[in-house]
């Protein structure tokens, strides 16, 4: 670390703390997901936000923090809040300090996730790609993950009749999906490793990663642009039925994906697909190896593991948090509103609203209508949900019956991304 550097990181410790100080005078609780603690549990603060201050203000998020469901379902409805991070009171200031580090203006040169676009913008992007993710099209992959499950499980190391012990992050969950959507691209099965390794870099983007993080992050998405590059180009000359063919050929309304749009979409859908899949396999087998009578419950009726995929969704999230901003003056819940205010909405928080949920600390697969927030609501509602049920489902009953006496292993270790939960080392005996 540079001096220079030093010294920036002392100062904002030293901001942050005071900022921190403040908070916790003027609210009694304090919101800091950077503590260690929250990685592995993040629940109890989150039942001291709901029951001190649910509608909380961070002056580190410069806005608030909202931790009860309907409230935050409220938000995500309301098309009135932006998901464009050029709508944050800070991004100027944001901006500024990442072009000092190196790194390029996300919405320069249609570099933006749709995940980050408000209408019409994400309107159109989201209408080319959504036909991929229809209820007939997810149906028609059952066949071939269900393939991908059993292969990648034949390969584990415990595979042989007297069982064994193997990882199940490394080895089976993150496998899985990068399989799966890299096949959906169609990405050839020899750079399967490489495609891992982009998404792996490119997820860093994502919550409180440090500068380093971020240009590591952006070289890699540089390295997948060049790679889908040649694959659109060859696809544009010889066109397959894969995702990237369907991409290239998109056009509704007379209007198609720039090649910018088509690169961005690809990534997006990469981490998307890949990472958020990995973690609701590992918070999956973490809740019901806890939980040891839903999981026989499971096992003598496996034909409810597609339903306790939602309630499973629900009781740990691998999407914790989203964010809103502010576009102009407004009353919500007694607070006063400031136009540029971010709305850090506690995903993972409102799962587990007992207004919301009875026993809503408890996991049950048998519960019905789970109306989780785990997926969002409204205009981003997440484009791949079914596909993600469908391959946790499929995951999730082969693990239960093929190692019903599966248990833990070791000590679990939790990934360090504010934004995504989920086992980063999950080692398991069978």
């Amino acid at each position: 670390m540079s001096l220079r550097a030093a010294i920036d990181r002392a100062a904002f410790t030293a901001r942050a703390l005071a900022l921190l100080a403040v908070e916790r005078v003027e609210t009694g609780v304090v919101f800091y997901p950077l503590k260690k603690a929250w990685r592995s549990d993040p629940y109890p603060l989150y039942r001291d936000l709901r029951r001190i201050d649910p509608f909380h203000r961070s002056r580190a998020a410069d806005g608030w923090v909202l931790s009860r469901y309907e409230d935050i379902l409220e938000v995500l409805g309301d098309k009135s809040f932006s998901a464009d991070e050029r709508n944050w009171s800070r991004y100027a200031q944001i901006r500024r300090q990442g072009a000092r580090e190196g790194l390029p203006d996300p919405y320069e040169n249609q570099r933006a996730s749709m995940l980050r676009m408000d209408p019409p913008d994400h309107t159109r992007l989201r209408s080319l790609v959504s036909k991929a993710f229809t209820p007939r099209a997810v149906d028609a992959l059952r066949g071939r993950i269900e393939e991908v499950v059993e292969e990648t499980l034949d390969d584990l190391p415990s595979s042989g009749p007297l069982g064994g012990r193997f990882e199940l992050v490394r080895d089976f969950a993150a496998p899985l999906p990068i399989t799966v959507i890299a096949e959906m691209l169609g990405v050839p099965s020899r750079d399967r490793e490489r495609f891992r390794h982009w998404s792996d870099e490119a997820v860093k983007t994502l919550g409180d990663s440090s500068w380093e993080d971020r240009r590591r992050a952006v070289r890699a998405m540089e390295e997948l642009g060049e790679y889908l590059a040649a694959i659109a180009d060859e696809r544009r000359r010889h066109p397959k039925d894969d995702l990237i063919s369907g991409l290239v050929a998109a056009e509704e309304q007379g209007d198609r994906l720039s090649r910018e749009e088509l690169f961005t979409t690809c990534v997006l859908l990469l981490v998307a697909g890949n990472e958020t899949t990995t973690k609701l396999i590992g918070n999956s087998i973490v809740a019901l190896l806890r939980n040891p009578d839903q999981l026989e419950r499971l096992r003598e009726e496996p034909k409810r593991i597609l339903g306790a995929v939602d309630e499973l969704l629900r009781y740990d999230s691998p999407v914790q948090l989203t964010s809103r901003f502010v576009t102009e003056e407004r009353e919500m819940c007694g607070k006063s509103l400031r136009r540029g205010q971010q709305l850090v909405l506690l995903l993972g928080s409102g799962n587990r609203d007992p207004d919301a949920f009875e026993r809503a600390d408890e996991l049950d697969v048998g519960r019905e209508n789970v109306r989780h927030l785990s997926f969002g609501h409204g205009l981003h509602h997440c484009l791949g949900s079914k596909l993600a049920r469908l391959e946790g489902a499929l995951a999730l009953e082969a693990l239960i019956t093929r190692f019903p006496r599966m248990r833990l292993d070791g000590e679990i270790e939790w990934g360090s991304n504010t934004v995504l939960r989920g086992p980063s080392r999950l080692p398991l005996r069978v």
